[in-house]
């Protein structure tokens, strides 16, 4: 199928609205849910603990318990593919909250503030009637006041910190004492209490697990946790990525984020982010919504572990593109479902709306998730996604990519020698390059147009002049 189908499928026929429309519960559709979007900062997809004990030998951290993103998953769906089209940090978020791909949203850095009149979810559901409000990390740049879009906001400026952080309620700062996840927890907890009568959606961004992090920025339980244990290589952990260059004073490439000890210290964090989500999901039963509120717990992009010699994100290996996806609405999602297609982060807009019963605008370029987490395939979904990313930190150039379910080709425009074209069903380390495969090379290059006509990629125009992607 092609890749443009992604751009057909937003909305189905109306038989096929009329057939879901049938088959779903009468008593779902009476009601307007309320919307819990919990999100963190760098967590790698597979640290999870189902997923951990899913890979089995596999396993980079078999030892890692996330006891509260198992209920999630257990009480609801768990996507085994979802994707950012650009990762990192603002970009991401900007994709989530617009629905729509970053050359075009204008968030290609994590410098730049999220323009104020930007048609996101929740200023779609709050012309709906539903009360919205954003709460934790923010991290467009610098950006202060009132978060765009929101009836209220409790966010911190930048990366903030994670002990003692000022908070901004509504644009007014605030000091506040203790761990900044705990706190911004306690937060989202009030303001659930307070509007519990009323559709809302609100947004929780943890600060964790983004680094500088370190034992005393958790609480003491946490500070030993996995004390003795040891995360296991991948085959791709040590071999460079092909825009690395060797280190002229060791004669060896970057190792990366390869250090057990930096492992143990990012899953606690992890672990804290989990503990968090417990009190979310016990506030929610303790106020008889758990029932009516679509709760959704992910990433703003994944997270580099020593893979191809990289810590952090900053580029398209799939330890950077895949993010966890976890989604629980008793009254349409079965439980314990498991679903293999691919979603993305532009989607999650798109499927929010749709739950509501609102309609999703055609500048939203992702679709809705509903049918998928229902139980129901929709037709024509996407079986490739655009990816891109505009050089800003270290030596990760200027990219862009297709992904499809079962290949990947990337592109680094001025170095045609870097091409990457990997088959990830029989290769899912990307450690061999088929790109001299000039058949299956140009079979992905012929997707990658479609797909870029299909999302209308043009250079974002707040791109550095010196950064900019050659069109291909």
């Amino acid at each position: 199928m092609s890749a443009s189908a992604r751009t057909f499928r937003r909305r189905p026929g109306a038989w096929l609205l009329a057939a879901l429309a049938c088959a779903a519960p009468l008593h779902a559709a009476d009601r307007k849910p309320n919307f819990l979007f919990v999100y963190t900062d760098d967590q790698r997809w597979d640290a999870i603990g189902v997923v951990q004990r899913e890979q089995g030998e596999r396993a980079r951290f078999p030892w890692f318990k996330s006891p509260n993103m198992d209920r999630l998953a257990a009480e609801g769906v768990r996507f085994r593919n979802a994707f950012v089209t650009l990762s990192l940090c603002a970009p991401s978020r900007a994709a989530f909250l617009t629905g729509r791909y970053n050359h075009l949203n204008g968030i290609t850095d994590n410098n730049t503030p999220l323009p104020t009149d930007s048609t996101t979810y929740a200023s779609l559901l709050r012309g709906a009637g539903y009360r919205a409000a954003y709460i934790g990390k923010w991290h467009m740049g610098n950006q202060r006041g009132q978060r765009p879009g929101f009836d209220y906001s409790a966010s911190f400026v930048g990366q903030g910190r994670y002990q003692d952080c000022p908070v901004e309620i509504n644009g007014v700062s605030t000091p506040t004492q203790g761990l900044i996840d705990n706190v911004t927890t306690d937060f989202a907890v009030k303001w659930m209490k307070e509007n519990r009568d009323h559709p809302f959606c609100v947004v929780l961004g943890f600060k964790t697990p983004h680094s500088p992090r370190g034992g005393k920025n958790l609480p003491e339980h946490l500070r030993n946790l996995y004390a003795g244990e040891t995360s296991r290589p991948t085959p791709n952990c040590g071999v460079p990525a092909i825009f690395h260059k060797l280190d002229s004073k060791t004669g060896k490439y970057s190792p990366g984020l390869a250090e057990n000890a930096i492992h143990l210290d990012y899953l606690r964090h992890i672990a804290l982010a989990d503990e968090n989500l417990g009190r979310l999901l016990d506030a929610l039963d303790e106020l008889g919504l758990a029932q009516d509120t679509v709760v959704v717990y992910s990433s703003d992009n994944g997270y580099y572990l020593g893979e191809h010699c990289s810590g952090d994100k900053r580029s398209l290996y799939e330890e950077s593109l895949r993010i966890p996806m976890l989604a629980r609405y008793p009254r349409l999602f079965g439980k314990g479902r498991v679903v293999d297609e691919m979603v993305l982060n532009v989607d999650l807009a798109p499927t929010f709306l749709d739950l509501a019963g609102v309609p999703v605008p055609k500048e939203m370029q992702g679709a809705s998730w509903k049918e998928l987490a229902a139980g129901r395939k929709p037709a024509n979904w996407c079986q490739s996604f655009f990816a891109e990313y505009y050089k800003e930190l270290g030596e990760v150039p200027t990219l862009y990519a297709v992904r499809t379910t079962t290949h990947k080709l990337v592109k680094y425009p001025n170095h045609p020698e870097w091409t990457e074209v990997f088959d990830l069903a029989a290769d899912p380390y990307e450690l061999k390059n088929l790109a001299p495969d000039t058949g299956l090379t140009a079979k992905l290059e012929a997707e990658l147009n479609t797909l870029i006509k299909a999302v209308n990629y043009t250079v974002p125009v707040n791109a550095n002049q010196s950064r900019k992607a050659s069109m291909p």
